[in-house]
């Protein structure tokens, strides 16, 4: 049986940084290129139009101390604006439509933006290398192989970059994120949170491998590239586990 040379966790945090950094760096100015190609300024500037023109017309601009301050009365009247507001908004069909562009647009530039990034850095690059080595692995000697010490084929990589880091781990968290940020966050998005991260814990406890969510889903583990034995396929492994066995029987016996 082929030993576990298993990389640290110190080395696999800080890789992970050092890769994270990389893929923001990528995504960020991806999302400012796409942000100018698609003119989301337009939709924003008149989107905000529209609620500043509205808000100062039915006078629902207090702040929250402000509105704290009001007594009972002049709340309900406050709030009987304020749905009028809104109603005027709804029925402004340019201002809803720069509403929701600027929603679905940011969504898709920010989704392309961190998927191309996760993909360069987490698939592309360790294709390049090999042994899924990302620059980050590269430095700290860290690589990546099928938990059985195979050498980790392209599927695994793709599972592990873009279903696992990319969909669940990134892409989950920044939707919630955007969604406290328009004011449309629920309790079940707290749960989703919640669910992945003990998802990462239960992982990190009782694998093996102490691997993460991403390497259970692709069936990968970070090793020590200096000392691990990494085969070409399966094939080479039982090869080797044969002549191992075969030079442990020949052993003489006392």
């Amino acid at each position: 049986m082929v030993s576990l040379q298993k990389a640290s966790i110190s080395k696999r945090i800080i890789a992970a940084i050092f890769d994270g950094i990389i893929i923001s760096i990528i995504a960020v100015g991806l999302i400012a290129l796409l942000s100018v190609a698609f003119d989301t300024d337009k939709h924003l500037n008149t989107y905000q139009q529209a609620y500043t023109q509205y808000s100062t017309e039915y006078e629902v601009n207090l702040t929250i101390e402000e509105y704290n301050a009001l007594t009972e009365a002049e709340r309900k009247e406050y709030n009987d604006r304020a749905l009028q507001a809104e109603e005027a908004f709804a029925a402004d069909t340019d201002a809803v439509y720069a509403y929701n562009m600027f929603i679905n647009l940011s969504l898709l530039i920010i989704t392309m933006g961190v998927l191309i990034g996760v993909v360069l850095v987490e698939f592309v690059v360790p294709l390049l290398f090999g042994n899924g080595q990302t620059l980050g692995k590269k430095v700290f000697g860290i690589a990546l192989m099928h938990k059985e010490a195979i050498r980790v084929s392209n599927l695994q990589l793709f599972i592990r970059a873009v279903l696992g880091k990319f969909a669940i781990e990134l892409m989950i968290p920044i939707y919630i994120l955007m969604m406290v940020y328009f004011n449309s966050i629920g309790v079940i998005s707290v749960v989703i949170l919640l669910v992945i991260l003990a998802a990462h814990i239960i992982c990190l406890v009782t694998t093996r491998t102490n691997s993460l969510l991403h390497d259970v889903m692709a069936g990968t583990v970070a090793v020590d590239m200096a000392s691990q034995r990494i085969f070409d396929s399966r094939e080479a492994l039982i090869e080797y586990t044969k002549k191992l066995h075969a030079s442990e029987a020949q052993k003489p016996t006392f």
